[in-house]
Protein backbone atom coordinates (compact mmCIF):
# COMPACT_ATOMS: atom_id res chain seq x y z
CA UNK A 1 0.00 0.00 0.00
CA UNK A 2 1.54 3.47 -0.87
CA UNK A 3 0.72 7.06 -0.03
CA UNK A 4 -1.92 7.48 -2.14
CA UNK A 5 -3.72 3.63 -1.56
CA UNK A 6 -3.36 4.29 2.41
CA UNK A 7 -4.84 8.38 2.11
CA UNK A 8 -7.91 6.49 -0.28
CA UNK A 9 -8.64 3.99 2.33
CA UNK A 10 -9.00 6.38 5.24
CA UNK A 11 -11.07 8.29 3.32
CA UNK A 12 -13.76 5.53 2.20
CA UNK A 13 -13.60 4.66 6.00
CA UNK A 14 -14.49 8.00 6.86
CA UNK A 15 -17.21 7.72 4.74
CA UNK A 16 -18.26 4.55 5.69
CA UNK A 17 -18.63 6.14 9.40
CA UNK A 18 -20.98 8.58 8.55
CA UNK A 19 -18.81 11.41 9.45
CA UNK A 20 -17.86 14.71 8.05
CA UNK A 21 -14.05 15.14 7.45
CA UNK A 22 -14.03 18.51 9.80
CA UNK A 23 -15.52 16.45 12.44
CA UNK A 24 -12.12 13.95 11.86
CA UNK A 25 -10.12 16.44 11.54
CA UNK A 26 -11.13 18.49 14.40
CA UNK A 27 -11.12 15.15 16.74
CA UNK A 28 -7.61 14.25 15.11
CA UNK A 29 -6.43 17.24 15.91
CA UNK A 30 -5.39 18.60 12.69
CA UNK A 31 -6.60 21.31 9.97
CA UNK A 32 -9.25 19.64 7.46
CA UNK A 33 -7.02 20.96 4.69
CA UNK A 34 -4.33 18.57 6.29
CA UNK A 35 -6.83 15.57 6.80
CA UNK A 36 -7.96 16.70 3.16
CA UNK A 37 -4.27 16.41 1.63
CA UNK A 38 -3.80 12.97 3.50
CA UNK A 39 -7.05 11.47 2.05
CA UNK A 40 -5.93 12.90 -1.56
CA UNK A 41 -2.65 11.47 -1.08
CA UNK A 42 -0.94 14.99 -1.57
CA UNK A 43 0.66 14.82 1.78
CA UNK A 44 2.00 11.57 3.43
CA UNK A 45 0.75 11.11 7.01
CA UNK A 46 2.56 9.62 9.61
CA UNK A 47 2.11 6.65 12.12
CA UNK A 48 0.59 9.26 14.46
CA UNK A 49 -1.56 10.85 12.12
CA UNK A 50 -3.58 7.92 11.18
CA UNK A 51 -3.65 6.63 14.56
CA UNK A 52 -5.19 9.41 15.62
CA UNK A 53 -7.55 9.55 12.11
CA UNK A 54 -8.64 6.06 13.12
CA UNK A 55 -9.13 6.43 16.18
CA UNK A 56 -11.78 9.19 15.70
CA UNK A 57 -13.39 6.94 13.10
CA UNK A 58 -13.68 4.60 15.28
CA UNK A 59 -12.61 1.27 13.77
CA UNK A 60 -12.42 -1.99 15.64
CA UNK A 61 -8.83 -2.97 17.15
CA UNK A 62 -8.43 -5.18 14.20
CA UNK A 63 -8.64 -2.49 11.46
CA UNK A 64 -6.97 -0.18 13.19
CA UNK A 65 -3.81 -2.84 13.40
CA UNK A 66 -4.16 -3.42 9.76
CA UNK A 67 -4.01 0.27 9.01
CA UNK A 68 -1.57 1.10 11.55
CA UNK A 69 0.67 -2.13 10.16
CA UNK A 70 0.87 -0.13 6.74
CA UNK A 71 1.21 3.24 7.62
CA UNK A 72 4.30 2.53 9.84
CA UNK A 73 5.57 0.43 6.06
CA UNK A 74 5.29 3.14 3.78
CA UNK A 75 6.04 6.32 6.09
CA UNK A 76 9.66 7.31 7.08
CA UNK A 77 9.24 11.17 6.85
CA UNK A 78 12.18 13.69 7.40
CA UNK A 79 11.02 17.33 8.44
CA UNK A 80 13.57 19.44 8.01
CA UNK A 81 14.57 21.64 10.57
CA UNK A 82 13.74 25.41 8.90
CA UNK A 83 10.29 24.15 8.16
CA UNK A 84 10.11 23.50 12.72
CA UNK A 85 11.61 26.79 13.35
CA UNK A 86 9.54 28.34 10.54
CA UNK A 87 6.24 27.00 12.11
CA UNK A 88 7.82 27.59 15.56
CA UNK A 89 10.25 25.67 17.80
CA UNK A 90 7.55 25.94 20.66
CA UNK A 91 4.67 24.46 18.91
CA UNK A 92 7.16 21.90 18.11
CA UNK A 93 7.89 21.24 21.96
CA UNK A 94 4.12 21.24 22.21
CA UNK A 95 3.88 18.44 20.17
CA UNK A 96 6.41 16.69 21.41
CA UNK A 97 4.95 16.91 24.77
CA UNK A 98 1.28 15.63 23.24
CA UNK A 99 3.15 12.26 21.83
CA UNK A 100 5.23 11.64 25.05
CA UNK A 101 1.59 12.39 26.78
CA UNK A 102 0.53 9.25 25.23
CA UNK A 103 3.83 6.72 25.26
CA UNK A 104 4.51 4.40 27.87
CA UNK A 105 8.16 3.38 27.21
CA UNK A 106 10.77 5.79 25.82
CA UNK A 107 14.31 4.94 24.92
CA UNK A 108 16.80 7.86 23.95
CA UNK A 109 19.99 7.87 23.02
CA UNK A 110 22.44 10.94 22.90
CA UNK A 111 26.29 10.98 21.88
CA UNK A 112 26.11 14.82 21.15
CA UNK A 113 24.13 16.60 23.60
CA UNK A 114 22.14 17.04 26.89
CA UNK A 115 18.49 15.23 26.03
CA UNK A 116 15.96 18.03 26.03
CA UNK A 117 13.85 16.56 29.19
CA UNK A 118 17.03 16.29 30.70
CA UNK A 119 18.38 20.03 30.18
CA UNK A 120 18.59 23.11 32.83
CA UNK A 121 17.43 26.18 31.36
CA UNK A 122 20.96 27.78 31.04
CA UNK A 123 21.56 24.39 28.96
CA UNK A 124 18.41 25.36 27.13
CA UNK A 125 19.51 28.77 25.96
CA UNK A 126 23.15 27.99 25.27
CA UNK A 127 21.66 25.38 22.74
CA UNK A 128 19.23 27.61 21.30
CA UNK A 129 21.85 30.76 20.92
CA UNK A 130 23.88 28.76 18.35
CA UNK A 131 21.15 30.33 16.26
CA UNK A 132 21.42 34.06 15.44
CA UNK A 133 18.35 34.03 13.55
CA UNK A 134 16.10 33.28 16.59
CA UNK A 135 14.71 35.78 18.21
CA UNK A 136 15.01 36.44 21.79
CA UNK A 137 10.98 35.85 22.49
CA UNK A 138 11.82 32.40 20.39
CA UNK A 139 14.43 31.65 22.62
CA UNK A 140 12.26 32.11 25.38
CA UNK A 141 9.32 30.53 24.73
CA UNK A 142 10.73 27.62 23.58
CA UNK A 143 12.73 27.27 26.72
CA UNK A 144 9.24 27.39 28.58
CA UNK A 145 7.85 24.81 26.19
CA UNK A 146 10.52 22.62 26.87
CA UNK A 147 10.58 22.86 30.54
CA UNK A 148 6.30 22.28 30.50
CA UNK A 149 7.52 18.94 28.48
CA UNK A 150 9.88 17.70 31.82
CA UNK A 151 6.71 17.39 33.28
CA UNK A 152 6.59 13.64 32.14
CA UNK A 153 9.92 12.89 34.07
CA UNK A 154 7.40 12.76 37.15
CA UNK A 155 4.76 10.63 35.38
CA UNK A 156 4.81 7.60 37.78
CA UNK A 157 3.26 5.48 34.94
CA UNK A 158 6.12 6.37 32.36
CA UNK A 159 9.60 4.36 32.06
CA UNK A 160 12.18 6.88 30.98
CA UNK A 161 15.53 5.07 29.58
CA UNK A 162 18.62 7.36 28.51
CA UNK A 163 22.17 6.33 27.49
CA UNK A 164 24.81 9.44 26.27
CA UNK A 165 27.83 9.28 25.85
CA UNK A 166 30.38 10.78 28.24
CA UNK A 167 31.83 13.47 25.60
CA UNK A 168 28.58 15.19 25.85
CA UNK A 169 29.19 15.90 29.65
CA UNK A 170 32.99 17.48 28.70
CA UNK A 171 31.60 19.64 25.29
CA UNK A 172 31.15 23.16 26.87
CA UNK A 173 28.41 24.43 25.07
CA UNK A 174 28.18 26.46 28.38
CA UNK A 175 30.48 27.63 30.92
CA UNK A 176 32.12 25.12 33.30
CA UNK A 177 29.96 26.15 36.14
CA UNK A 178 26.96 25.82 34.09
CA UNK A 179 27.97 22.58 32.71
CA UNK A 180 28.75 21.09 36.57
CA UNK A 181 24.94 22.43 37.30
CA UNK A 182 23.89 20.07 34.10
CA UNK A 183 26.12 17.61 35.51
CA UNK A 184 24.48 17.41 39.19
CA UNK A 185 20.73 18.02 37.49
CA UNK A 186 21.21 14.36 35.88
CA UNK A 187 22.79 12.87 38.71
CA UNK A 188 19.42 14.13 40.81
CA UNK A 189 17.33 13.24 38.27
CA UNK A 190 18.54 9.24 38.03
CA UNK A 191 17.39 8.99 41.38
CA UNK A 192 13.95 9.10 40.39
CA UNK A 193 12.07 6.08 39.92
CA UNK A 194 10.84 6.54 36.15
CA UNK A 195 14.13 7.31 35.24
CA UNK A 196 17.55 5.09 33.81
CA UNK A 197 19.88 7.63 33.09
CA UNK A 198 23.61 5.57 31.67
CA UNK A 199 26.40 6.56 30.10
CA UNK A 200 29.04 5.27 28.20
CA UNK A 201 32.58 5.64 29.59
CA UNK A 202 35.25 7.32 27.24
CA UNK A 203 37.75 4.41 28.67
CA UNK A 204 36.94 0.91 27.40
CA UNK A 205 36.55 -1.03 24.81
CA UNK A 206 33.93 -0.77 22.42
CA UNK A 207 30.86 -2.76 20.71
CA UNK A 208 29.39 -0.02 18.24
CA UNK A 209 29.75 3.31 16.51
CA UNK A 210 27.59 6.05 17.74
CA UNK A 211 26.80 7.30 14.70
CA UNK A 212 23.65 9.59 15.48
CA UNK A 213 21.05 10.54 18.28
CA UNK A 214 17.77 8.85 18.18
CA UNK A 215 14.44 8.46 20.43
CA UNK A 216 12.50 5.03 20.58
CA UNK A 217 9.29 6.01 21.68
CA UNK A 218 7.04 3.03 22.77
CA UNK A 219 8.15 0.65 19.90
CA UNK A 220 6.18 2.22 17.13
CA UNK A 221 8.27 4.95 15.81
CA UNK A 222 12.07 6.09 16.01
CA UNK A 223 12.99 9.74 15.63
CA UNK A 224 16.45 9.67 14.01
CA UNK A 225 17.98 13.49 14.47
CA UNK A 226 20.44 14.90 11.34
CA UNK A 227 22.19 17.66 10.47
CA UNK A 228 19.34 19.15 8.08
CA UNK A 229 16.18 17.15 9.64
CA UNK A 230 14.33 15.44 11.98
CA UNK A 231 14.00 11.54 10.32
CA UNK A 232 10.50 9.36 11.82
CA UNK A 233 10.60 6.20 10.84
CA UNK A 234 7.78 3.74 11.62
CA UNK A 235 8.43 0.31 9.84
CA UNK A 236 8.80 -2.40 12.34
CA UNK A 237 11.63 -4.10 11.23
CA UNK A 238 13.85 -0.65 10.92
CA UNK A 239 12.54 0.36 14.54
CA UNK A 240 13.75 -2.74 15.79
CA UNK A 241 17.36 -2.44 14.50
CA UNK A 242 17.32 0.85 16.98
CA UNK A 243 16.09 -1.02 19.47
CA UNK A 244 18.95 -3.61 19.11
CA UNK A 245 21.86 -0.63 18.93
CA UNK A 246 20.08 1.19 22.05
CA UNK A 247 20.20 -1.74 23.89
CA UNK A 248 23.61 -2.58 23.24
CA UNK A 249 25.05 0.49 24.08
CA UNK A 250 22.80 0.32 27.47
CA UNK A 251 24.38 -3.12 28.17
CA UNK A 252 27.94 -1.53 28.17
CA UNK A 253 27.19 1.67 29.91
CA UNK A 254 27.56 2.68 33.57
CA UNK A 255 24.22 2.84 35.80
CA UNK A 256 23.20 3.43 38.90
CA UNK A 257 25.49 4.34 41.85
CA UNK A 258 28.96 3.65 39.56
CA UNK A 259 26.99 5.89 37.14
CA UNK A 260 26.41 8.53 39.68
CA UNK A 261 30.05 8.44 40.76
CA UNK A 262 31.30 9.20 37.99
CA UNK A 263 29.43 12.12 36.81
CA UNK A 264 30.18 13.53 40.43
CA UNK A 265 33.94 13.43 39.49
CA UNK A 266 32.89 14.97 35.81
CA UNK A 267 31.11 17.95 38.20
CA UNK A 268 33.76 18.23 40.41
CA UNK A 269 36.66 18.62 37.58
CA UNK A 270 34.05 20.96 35.74
CA UNK A 271 33.74 23.11 39.47
CA UNK A 272 37.93 23.26 39.34
CA UNK A 273 38.11 24.45 36.13
CA UNK A 274 35.89 27.24 36.60
CA UNK A 275 37.75 28.24 39.63
CA UNK A 276 41.21 28.46 37.91
CA UNK A 277 40.22 29.29 34.43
Amino acid sequence: MNRSELGAALRVLRQASGQEAKAVARSSVMSASKLSKIETGKLAPSADDVDRILTAIGVSDGVKTEYMEAARAVATEATAWRLIQRAGLHKAQKQLQAIEGRMSLLRLFQPALVPGLLQTPEYMRAILSRHDDLSEETVQRTIGARLERQEVLYDPSKTLRFVITEPVLWWLITPPLAMAGQVDRLIALSRLPTIDIRVVPLTGPKHDIPNHAFVIRDDRAVSVETVHADVTVTDPRDVSLYAAKFEGFAERALSGNSMRAALEGIRDRLLSEQETG
